[in-house]
């Protein structure tokens, strides 16, 4: 019968994109622990900078100067970089991060013309070209841990180029941070100007020894490159914790896809039962009737 045949392939159909769904969530649940574990790895590096900081600053403390090579906002030019998916099946991840990241530029006081918008992934530009803002450039968004550092030292080296070209000290970060395997919520980190009162409570927080660490290379020097590696692992944890959300996205977008393919199933299931019992009581009945039309027949015919 056509209608049992049709629901048959429906069924069919069901239990294939259910048993994706199914691999999809494993893969997310996965991904998700993946990147969770990279950004907890970042603690101890991140720990390491921050005492590195500590001593270049307390000896500039002790010598009677300020907080060296930290210089003010001097302009109003901003770099906002975007973190959004290259990969879909995440719900409304890409969305979120761009009405919050708009949101957050608008009370900014920059002008537009001031503002130079990036996005890494390339299923948030579509949203932010639908609110009717400008795209400076584009990067690709790793599709695995391995591609997190090669994408950090490209986005390094933009930065540095921003900062002596066109003079934008004024660096801000929106990314998705995860709450659990299935929530997130949007972030915001300015990675420049630097933070002051951090780099102050740094200088001022005592040394859990006698005397500080020695270092020959030129204090300036030393900064810069601690303040450089703040900056890799700042984007690294963005990268990470970005991807991380994106996965909690799309699971939580799985989850909601396999009960409404479990309620389809039970659906297409209730009427093939009900299609196959009016088939079957179908058939009985024209045996029923074909024997009674025999029945008569030979009665007439013995008759």
């Amino acid at each position: 019968m056509p209608a049992i045949d049709s629901l048959q392939r429906q069924i069919t159909t069901a239990k294939e994109l259910q048993s994706v769904v199914k691999t999809m969530k494993v893969l997310a649940a996965a991904s998700i622990r993946q990147y969770e574990r990279a950004v907890e790895s970042l603690a101890e590096y991140n720990r390491t900078i921050e005492m590195g900081l500590q001593i270049v600053l307390g000896y500039a403390s002790s010598e009677g100067h300020n907080l060296a090579g930290i210089e003010p906002a001097i302009n109003n030019r901003l770099a906002a970089i975007i973190f959004g998916s290259d990969q879909g099946m995440c719900g409304q991840f890409n969305e979120q991060i761009t009405h919050y990241a708009i949101n957050q530029i608008e009370q900014l006081p920059i002008a537009s013309e001031n503002r130079t918008i990036v996005t890494v992934g390339a299923r948030v530009i579509p949203p932010l070209e639908n609110a009717k803002v400008t795209i400076a450039s584009s990067f690709n968004m790793p599709s695995s841990l391995a591609g997190i550092t090669p994408m950090v030292q490209e986005l390094l080296l933009q930065i540095e180029a921003w900062r002596q070209t066109q003079q934008i000290n004024r660096i801000i970060l929106f990314y998705n941070q995860p709450r659990s395997n299935t929530s997130y919520t949007p972030h915001t980190l300015h990675l420049l100007p630097l933070d002051r009162t951090w780099l102050s409570n740094l200088q001022q927080q005592p040394w859990n020894s006698r005397t500080l660490p020695m270092f020959t290379m030129d204090r300036s020097r030393l900064f810069s490159e601690l303040i450089g590696q703040y900056f890799f692992i700042s984007l690294y944890r963005a990268f990470a914790e970005s991807l991380a959300s994106e996965n909690a996205s799309r699971l939580a977008a799985m989850q909601v896809a396999e009960q409404n393919i479990e309620e389809r199933l039970s659906e297409f299931n209730a009427q093939f039962q009900q299609l196959r019992q009016t088939a079957i009581t179908e058939e009985i009945l024209e045996i029923v009737a074909g024997s009674e039309a025999l029945a008569q027949s030979e009665e007439i015919a013995n008759g």
